[in-house]
């Protein structure tokens, strides 16, 4: 792969654990022909702006996968980071440093991905680079959903709050404001001293939005996956029809 992005060199580090709890063996699961581990793998290559892709697993058979799909996995994840308490934020960490301290190679952005969110632009990754690149004053690029929804929380006291004032004006979704839910796994590209300090996005970003609402499905459950399958289908059927 080529790097066209100004000398600045970038790694994307997927994570994929083995003991995922609510799909058994998730990353290794098949759709469509293609195990999740390899489909975002196979992403990860078709990007023009990565020097290396590295898949950090605990597991011996996710990362005997990752690696015939082009990945490289030098080493396992500790167990002390494995956990079904361990955060993204810890694992993105410690890969980075270790790899960097293995191949004495150092990074200027990181991009995180992950093999459960599937409905990936693949030229998500490079736009997230370039732009990056391109503003120095920014510190991370990610992908966002764009949604209409209005969202309530409670607040000290218990009661039901809506997140905004302006919810509360309901208006045609022509017209009514846009937020975007943050969807890192998708795409996520960062300075690498953020990762270096344990932290995944910065403060000062940019959004890439979509309007896809199959982004939404990221897979954790059975039922996930059964809904992708099914995304899956009604995706290819509207292809044909063009």
């Amino acid at each position: 792969m080529i790097n066209n992005s100004k000398d600045l060199t970038s790694i994307a580090i997927i994570c994929a654990r083995g003991g995922s709890k609510g799909l058994k063996r998730k990353n290794l699961r098949m759709l469509d022909g293609v195990p999740l581990i390899g489909r975002v793998i196979e992403h990860a290559k078709m990007a023009n702006c990565l020097d290396t892709i590295l898949v950090t697993t605990d597991d011996e058979a996710i990362a005997k996968t990752a690696k015939e799909f082009g990945a490289e996995v030098p080493f396992l994840r500790p167990s002390e980071i494995s956990g079904d308490l361990s955060t993204t934020e810890e694992t993105l960490q410690h890969a980075l440093l270790e790899y960097e301290k293995l191949t004495e190679k150092y990074f200027d952005i990181a991009v995180f991905l992950t093999a459960t969110d599937i409905f990936r632009n693949p030229a998500w990754i490079d736009e997230s680079i370039s732009r990056l690149v391109s503003r120095p004053e920014l510190e991370s690029v990610f992908v966002g959903a764009k949604t209409h929804k209005n969202f309530w929380e409670k607040d000290n006291n218990g009661n039901w709050i809506r997140l905004r004032d302006w919810m509360s004006e309901y208006a045609s979704r022509q017209v009514r404001r846009t937020i975007v839910r943050e969807d890192t796994g998708l795409a996520c590209a960062s300075r690498a001293w953020l990762w270096r300090e344990g932290k995944r996005i910065g403060d000062k970003v940019d959004i890439i939005t979509t309007d896809d609402d199959f982004t939404s499905i990221d897979i954790h459950h059975l039922e996930d996956l059964q809904l992708a399958e099914a995304a899956l289908n009604i995706r290819k059927k509207g292809n044909e029809k063009k």
